[in-house]
């Protein structure tokens, strides 16, 4: 089949560039449209008498809809396929999100917030499912990482958009927070009609590969599965009784309540260091250990398929989140405070994308798509705990972030011990 002159870091270099940049620009709109709500909180907050516990619970309430509704979604999306089942993704939740722009009430917000969580569920494990379609064990963890590159870019450029849209679009007498949700809600719909007519749902069907180089690909993905399913469960609700998976859902859960716990209280925190400053220069400002954290995770990322180790390249990264976390409640100085977010956030972020390259290890095609949504549903609870629980401790302490930092640094040390923890995976990565 001519298979043995195939240039595989040809093949693997075309997929990256057909495949790569469309996917980071969906999961760009998804995290702007998920995390917006730690700016609007910033104007929202107090139109609609939020206070901070309420503002933790109804961030987080999102994950709650996700848990029920995530494994139900990446079952359907093997069986549909990516293309059908994404577009319905993406037009459902821009539709809710532009909704939210009209709420009235902190309960209409809840339940807009609910309904983002049903509309979104299955998105991230359906994209990392599909990656899995294409790309081989030994270049996954660099792929992932260039997809999760959206979740920086997104935090990037979510908090100058943002905070513009805030101070600057009133129109029809709505305020700037409204108009947030309305224009970063609508690309989602627009690009899911896009999503139908150009995704491309399995490598049997991709005409950018020539015949040998997609012979090659079919068949090195082929010879994966068969030495996975030597050790997998043959039925793929029986992956629900696996530890392993579990175990690695105890280790996402750690890095999610980490992340969110930061990432949507980060605005509120800088407002705090800093009182005299604008909703726009916040916005700018936040967007700088995002810039950091994107670096870090891509440089990690590589160096790990390069020397085909994982275990320390994802534990060792949110290790160093620990010991930022913690430096945080030991200033006030706005500076040192945001080296120490940046060092935090370039450990949050450089273990996740070491971190998909697990499940692949231990999962066929069939039982990835409960495993990994098992994983990722179960762990996104930690999105509903991480920012309820930083509100909640803040409440507590009487508007001090310090007890909020230990809760966070103390799950970030849990994810070290979690992921030195895992065994041998049962198949070695070539």
């Amino acid at each position: 089949m001519g298979t043995a002159t195939v240039n595989e870091e040809k093949v693997i270099s075309k997929l990256r560039w057909k495949l790569l940049p469309y996917l980071m620009l969906l999961y760009i709109v998804a995290m702007i449209d998920r995390v917006n709500i730690g700016f609007t909180a910033l104007q929202m907050n107090q139109e609609l008498g939020i206070t901070p516990s309420m503002f933790g619970f109804i961030a987080g309430i999102f994950f709650i809809a996700y848990f029920f509704f995530e494994v139900p979604s990446n079952v359907i999306m093997h069986r549909v396929g990516a293309r059908i089942w994404i577009t319905r993704i993406l037009i459902s939740w821009g539709l809710v999100t532009v909704f939210t722009g009209f709420v009235q009430t902190s309960t209409q917000f809840g339940i807009l917030r609910v309904l983002l969580g049903v509309a979104e569920a299955g998105f991230y494990p359906c994209i990392i499912l599909y990656m899995t379609f294409w790309f081989p064990g030994k270049y996954f963890a660099s792929a992932v990482s260039i997809f999760m590159c959206g979740m920086a870019l997104a935090n990037i450029i979510t908090g100058p958009l943002s905070s513009w849209i805030m101070d600057n679009v009133q129109w029809m007498n709505m305020a700037g927070w409204r108009w947030v949700f309305v224009l970063e809600g609508a690309p989602a719909v627009l690009l899911g009609f896009y999503t139908y007519y150009t995704m491309i749902d399995r490598p049997e069907q991709a005409t950018f590969l020539d015949k040998d180089e997609k012979a090659w690909l079919i068949n090195k993905l082929k010879v994966e599965s068969e030495a996975k399913a030597a050790t997998a469960p043959a039925n793929k609700w029986d992956v629900f009784k696996m530890p392993k998976v579990w175990h690695l859902s105890f280790c996402y859960l750690c890095y999610v309540i980490a992340l969110y716990g930061l990432g949507l209280w980060m605005p509120q925190i800088i407002k705090a260091l800093s009182k005299a400053m604008s909703i726009t220069n916040i916005g700018l400002i936040s967007t700088i250990p995002y810039f950091f954290a994107v670096i870090a995770m891509v440089v990690v990322a590589r160096h790990s398929d390069k020397t085909v180790e994982r275990r320390y390249h994802g534990s060792l990264p949110i290790s160093i989140a620990f010991f930022g976390l913690i430096g945080l409640t030991m200033t006030t100085d706005l500076y040192v405070s945001m080296g120490l977010l940046c060092v935090s956030m370039m450990g949050i972020y450089s273990f996740v994308g070491t971190f998909w390259v697990f499940p692949n290890m231990y999962l066929t095609e069939a039982t990835a798509a409960v495993g990994i949504a098992i994983i990722n549903s179960t762990a996104n609870l930690g999105g509903f705990i991480g920012p309820y629980v930083v509100g909640f401790l803040k409440d507590l302490s009487g508007g001090s972030t310090t007890l909020s930092m230990y809760f966070l640094a103390s799950f970030a040390l849990m994810g070290t011990l979690s992921v030195l923890a895992l065994g041998k995976a049962p198949i070695e990565e070539k």
